[in-house]
C-alpha cells in the first residue's frame, strides 16, 4: 500500500479507539514475528501495527517489546513512520531478534553478503539473491553440484574455530549469515560494521513448525532481503508437507510405532553411540515419521532450546553401547556429513549432493552390521540399519526431506503413495531453481527405497542391481 494511503489510515485511527480485545486477538495463533515494528506481536508487519502503535501513543494500551520500530528508546510517531517504511520496503535499516534472542540491526538495502554452510547459502539462493553474495564459508566451495555459482566465489575459509577476519573484512560485506550460534558474539566483535545474524534455522522444531524459530528465521530473511512473498511461498509448501506427515503418524497407536535409535555413525573402536536430544532435527524426524526414540525417557533428552544458551553442546547425548544393546531398537539410523561445516571431507562416508556412487555407504553399513557386539540386535538381524546423508540434516529444509524418507521406511503401509524423491525434487527445482536429477545424482539414504523395477529413491537409479539386495522388503 502506498505511503500516502497509510498516512490517511493513521489519521483515521486517531479519530477512534480500537478494541483492546481485537488488538490482542491479532497474535493469538502463538507465532510472533520477531522484528521491531511488529508492535501487536502477530506474524507480520502491517496496518494493524500502525493502529496498535497509535493507541500506544494515545495512552490507550501499553507498548510491547517490539513497539519501538526504529529502536531509539522512545515510542512516538517516528516509529509509525518506520513501520510504514517497512511495509513499503523503503526502510533504511531493520532490527530483528536473532535465533538466540539478540537484537541485530541490518542496514538496507543489503548489497553484499557472506554465507556459512548449506542452510544460509540455500536461503539466499532461494530468495534469488545469489548475485549479492561476495564470499562463502569453505564448505560451499566444495559443493558445485548444489551451488553452481556460489561455489566459484571467494572462500573466507573455515568459520568454525579461527575465522580469517581480515579476509572477511576485505570483502566489505554488509551481512554475515552464520550457521553456528556459538561464535556469533565473537564474530560481531571482530567484524565492525558488519551485521552478523544467526537466523535460527537449526531450531526447526518439526512438531511445532509453524511457531518455530526456524519459520521465524525464514520470514526475517524475507524482510531483510525484500522477498517476503518468496519466504511465505516456501513456508506454505514446507508446513503443508509437515502437516501431511503429522496427519497420518499422529494417529498411530503406541504399539504401531517402532523403537528407533538415530545417531552419528560410530567409529570402529567406539564403545558409545552419539544420539541427540529432542531439540535436534534427527530426534524430531523420528517423532514426525511415527517412531519412538529409545532415548526419549532419558533426562538429557528433554532439554529446551533455551538451555543451549548456557551449554551450546547440550543437544548431544553419548550412549553406552551396552545400554543400546539392552534397549534393542527395531531400527538403527546412522548419520554423518561428508562435507562438514568448515569444509572437512569425511572420506569413509561419501554421501550427499556431490556423490553419485553408493558403494561407500554400502561398505560402511556392512562394517557396522558385522561388528560382533551388535550381531543379535533386532535392527541388525532384520536389516533395518540405514545411513542418512548429513546434507539432509544441515540443508535449509532442516529435517523435512529426511522425515519424508524416514516415514516411507518406517510406515510404507500408511504412506503407499508417498514418493520421497518427488518431494525432494520439488524443493530443488521449485525453490532452489536447480537442474539436478535425483535419478542420476546424489546419495542420501542407504539402503535406498525401491520404487519399482529399476527405480530407487535415495541413490541414483543406475545402481539398482548393486543395492537392491540390501533394500528392506517393507520399503518396497
Amino acid at each position: 500500500m502506498p505511503a500516502e494511503v497509510l498516512s490517511l489510515r493513521i489519521v483515521a485511527v486517531t479519530m477512534g479507539i480500537l478494541s483492546l480485545a481485537a488488538l490482542q486477538a491479532a497474535g493469538n495463533d502463538g507465532y510472533i514475528l520477531n522484528i521491531y515494528g511488529n508492535a501487536n506481536l502477530d506474524g507480520a508487519i502491517d496496518e494493524k501495527d500502525i493502529e496498535f502503535l497509535q493507541n500506544v501513543i494515545d495512552g490507550n494500551i501499553k507498548a510491547t517489546y517490539l513497539s519501538d520500530a526504529n529502536v531509539d528508546g522512545a515510542i512516538d510517531r517516528n516509529d509509525i513512520e518506520r513501520i510504514i517504511e517497512i511495509i513499503n520496503g523503503t526502510e533504511p535499516e531493520i532490527t530483528v531478534i536473532d535465533g538466540v534472542n539478540v537484537s541485530v540491526t541490518i542496514k538496507k538495502p543489503v548489497g553484499r553478503i557472506i554465507v556459512e554452510y548449506l542452510d544460509n547459502a540455500q536461503i539466499v539462493q532461494m530468495m534469488g539473491k545469489t548475485s549479492k553474495i561476495v564470499g562463502v564459508e569453505n564448505s560451499i566451495t566444495k559443493m558445485e553440484e548444489l551451488f553452481p555459482e556460489m561455489s566459484k566465489l571467494a572462500s573466507v575459509g573455515p568459520m568454525t574455530k579461527d575465522p580469517d577476519y581480515e579476509k572477511i573484512l576485505s570483502l566489505n560485506p554488509d551481512l554475515l549469515l552464520v550457521f553456528d550460534e556459538k561464535m556469533t558474539s565473537e564474530k560481531t566483535k571482530k567484524l565492525p560494521g558488519v551485521s552478523v545474524l544467526f537466523a535460527g534455522f537449526p531450531f526447526s522444531d518439526l512438531m511445532n513448525a509453524d511457531t518455530s524459530s526456524y519459520a521465524d528465521g525464514i520470514r526475517k530473511i524475507g524482510y531483510i532481503l525484500d522477498e517476503r512473498e518468496t519466504a511465505e511461498e516456501y513456508l506454505d509448501w514446507y508446513l503443508d508437507k509437515i502437516e501431511r506427515l503429522k496427519m497420518k503418524t499422529s494417529r498411530l497407536d503406541e504399539n504401531q510405532r517402532p523403537r528407533v535409535l538415530f545417531g552419528s555413525y560410530p567409529r570402529a573402536d567406539s564403545k558409545t553411540f552419539r544420539t541427540y536430544s529432542k531439540i535436534d532435527v534427527l530426534a524430531q524426524e523420528v517423532s514426525l515419521a511415527g517412531g519412538n526414540n529409545i532415548a526419549e525417557d532419558l533426562s538429557e533428552f528433554n532439554v529446551s532450546f533455551g538451555d543451549l544458551r548456557g551449554n551450546p553442546l547440550l543437544y548431544r547425548i553419548d550412549l553406552d553401547s551396552e545400554w543400546v544393546i539392552k534397549q534393542d531398537p527395531d531400527y538403527i539410523l546412522l548419520h554423518y556429513p561428508y562435507i562438514t561445516y568448515g569444509g572437512e571431507i569425511i572420506p569413509d562416508l561419501p554421501n550427499g549432493y556431490t556423490i553419485d556412487d553408493p558403494s561407500g555407504l554400502k561398505i560402511a553399513r556392512e562394517n557396522f552390521m558385522s561388528r560382533p557386539e551388535y550381531a543379535n540386535l533386532k535392527a541388525v538381524k532384520s536389516g533395518n540399519v540405514y545411513i542418512f546423508s548429513g546434507d539432509l540434516r544441515n540443508e535449509l529444509t532442516r529435517g523435512l526431506i529426511g522425515s519424508v524418507y524416514l516415514s516411507k521406511i518406517l510406515h510404507p503401509d500408511i504412506f503407499p503413495d508417498l514418493d520421497p524423491e518427488a518431494v525432494h525434487d520439488e524443493y530443488l527445482k521449485n525453490f532452489l531453481d536447480l537442474d539436478y536429477s535425483l535419478d542420476e545424482h546424489g546419495v542420501f539414504v542407504y539402503p535406498p527405497i525401491v520404487k519399482g523395477p529399476g527405480a530407487l529413491a535415495g541413490v541414483p537409479d543406475r545402481y539398482y542391481d548393486l543395492v537392491v539386495e540390501d533394500a528392506v522388503p517393507g520399503s518396497r
